[in-house]
């Protein structure tokens, strides 16, 4: 099964880093709650635009709102393609970033996974099988949270602050890949060969599960 598509809130005044999965039907974006985006500004048409499954691609829809859309820094006029990476601004506050669960070539293996993340005892069974020996702290709480929303690509900050809690600003990009790469060994023990854990380069990390 193919990675699903993601739309990313990269910038949004009083917003927190959020991502929502595309499924085959329509998002809509807009500030009127019937939206699947919801954006909270007076700026913000009530049914601003809209992201369509159409044949094998997503398409960008302006719903006619009154401050536009921009597309990879241009306005646009006119349906239009989205691909892997496209960045979509919301005047005058949001910018959004399009991946394309198509694009990428991480892909699941042919049978189902099976994650079970026990909080009270701190520890991981993957397909039956306890990961043993235990996880360190930092790797059980980096599985902890990216369990929590399987799909939802969370950033480096938010990785930081599960796993690194007081030191963000002291823990560097290489430490975090270190992080991910000793982590994704040990579920390969259980699993060897299935991708397990997303690297959305730029963005953050997902669990594939």
């Amino acid at each position: 099964m193919s990675i699903r598509s993601l739309l990313i809130l990269q910038e949004g005044p009083g917003r927190p880093s959020a991502s929502w999965t595309l499924e085959s039907t329509a998002l809509t974006i807009g500030r009127s709650d019937s939206c699947d985006v919801v954006l909270v500004d007076r700026e913000v048409s009530r049914r601003h635009a809209s992201i369509r499954h159409e044949g094998d691609h997503w398409v960008l829809f302006d719903l006619e709102s009154r401050n536009g859309i921009r597309l990879n820094g241009n306005a646009i006029a006119r349906a239009t393609r989205l691909r892997d990476g496209d960045t979509i601004e919301i005047p005058p506050s949001y910018r959004f970033v399009f991946l394309d669960g198509d694009a990428t070539a991480w892909t699941e293996a042919g049978h189902a996974l099976r994650l079970r993340v026990d909080t009270e005892n701190r520890r991981v069974v993957l397909n039956g099988q306890p990961i043993d020996p235990p996880l360190t702290v930092p790797q059980y709480l980096l599985i902890e949270l990216l369990a929590s929303e399987p799909g939802r690509v969370f950033t480096r900050d938010e990785v930081c602050d599960r796993c690194y809690p007081g030191f963000t600003d002291g823990v560097s990009d290489l430490a975090i890949e270190g992080l991910v790469r000793r982590l994704r060994k040990r579920l390969a023990e259980v699993a060897p060969g299935t991708p397990i854990i997303a690297h959305q380069r730029g963005y953050g990390y997902q669990l594939l599960i």
